[in-house]
């Protein structure tokens, strides 16, 4: 088993690692997960956030490396969702003298959870907490992404634990990035920011500024899930506020599901057009691709080409899924193009185009129909509408 890990002096990784979870709420952990959380150790000792309820003896057993649990005097709640504070009523059944602290959401949130009469302590924006020769400030994070969400500092440690903020699903045996592929580390930050906080992105940029406004300074990010950030915080900060603010490559992505393979003949022709005038560009089946990994490329690309069969007078269930599912996540600065065959309605296509000015996208071409199969003028067609696609960036 781990043990615990020393962030700076007297802060300590007391979490748990997932290294099993395959799907978290719809969203595919193909990289496992982590459930951090946090031993602050002074005169007094603050334990930041719990982990999922079946991690709960895991915890325990690396507090008790440090110290008696039962001498924790507070008890943070970042975040009520169960992955994070699953195990505390479990600690505050076996440890009765930690005093809970949390915002005024977060206090509802933990009695709607719960149903027990704690007692909590409530903070705000700029309150502090002194443990002795360490500091915890707070800052109310709302939407951030549930309505209790808070991000804790510790003052003197320059250490910032934003809970579900720049986290990633991602399970390792290292703790922190420096320790682990950097770019492996990033991919999942992206994933899941596009599939988590993406609807949220309007909010980001202002929390960041009032972080800025508070004049704290950051050397380490300690995030919920995944990995610690000590060698790149700016790196991940620069990310969040890229994603937050709809900045994308100019890359293309081509998705789509196939019946009886014409859709699929004409997402390759896309492709192709796509390809001769230089643009980078990725074909993605629905079949083989989760949604999950989806939106990650699909935050980080400018042009979104959806490709569907008519069927029953509408999209392949797959694609009307998809977009579905984006329309609620809410992404920013995108362009869009929709293409399909059929056999005699064709009713697809507009619908696609439809549900992407629904969406806000900025529309390319009305949308390329053919009936049953793609002959060798269908195919031109195609290859003409990815070059057009090509130079809309």
């Amino acid at each position: 088993m781990l043990k615990p890990i020393e962030l700076s002096k007297g802060v300590y990784w007391v979490g748990a690692v997932d290294w099993n979870v395959r799907d978290f709420h719809g969203y595919t952990t193909n990289r496992g997960s982590t459930y951090n959380a946090y031993l602050v150790k002074s005169d007094k000792t603050a334990l930041v956030d719990t982990v999922k309820a079946g991690f709960f003896p895991e915890m325990v057993s690396r507090i008790e490396a440090i110290m008696d649990p039962g001498e924790i005097d507070y008890l943070i709640v970042n975040h009520v969702e169960m992955d994070h504070s699953g195990a505390l009523p479990l600690f505050m059944e076996r440890f009765p003298r930690v005093r809970l602290v949390a915002t005024d959401n977060g206090i509802k949130a933990l009695q709607r959870h719960y149903r027990k009469e704690w007692a909590i302590e409530k903070v705000k924006t700029g309150a502090e907490i002194s443990l002795g020769d360490k500091t915890l400030l707070f800052l109310e994070a709302y939407m951030l992404h549930w309505p209790d969400s808070m991000f804790t500092y510790l003052k003197e440690d320059h250490i910032l634990l934003p809970n579900d903020g720049f986290g990633q699903h991602y399970a390792s045996y290292n703790r922190f990035d420096d320790e682990n592929p950097l770019e492996t580390v990033m991919d999942e930050a992206a994933k899941y920011f596009a599939n988590i906080l993406m609807p949220l992105a309007p909010l980001i940029p202002p929390l960041l500024k009032k972080v800025i406004k508070l004049g704290i300074p950051i050397d380490m990010i300690a995030p919920s899930h995944g990995v610690i950030w000590r060698s790149h915080p700016n790196k991940i900060i620069q990310a969040y506020m890229d994603w937050s603010n709809g900045v994308a490559q100019d890359r293309v992505l081509i998705i789509y599901d196939t019946m009886w393979g014409s859709t699929e003949k004409m997402a390759r022709s896309i492709s192709e057009g796509i390809s001769t005038a230089g643009v980078e560009n990725k074909l993605l089946s629905l079949r083989n691709n989760h949604r999950s990994d989806i939106l990650k490329e699909i935050l980080t690309s400018k042009i979104l080409v959806v490709g569907s069969p008519t069927l029953n007078e509408g999209m392949f269930p797959s694609v009307a899924e998809l977009l579905f599912y984006l329309k609620g996540l809410r992404p920013l600065k995108k362009k869009g193009v929709a293409f399909g065959s059929y056999g005699w309605g064709g009713e697809a296509v507009p619908a696609i185009t439809e549900a992407m000015k629904g969406m806000g996208f900025e529309i390319i071409d009305p949308g390329l129909g053919v009936a049953y199969v793609p002959g060798p003028e269908d195919v031109e067609q195609c290859v003409a509408l990815g070059r057009k696609i090509a130079a809309s960036l």
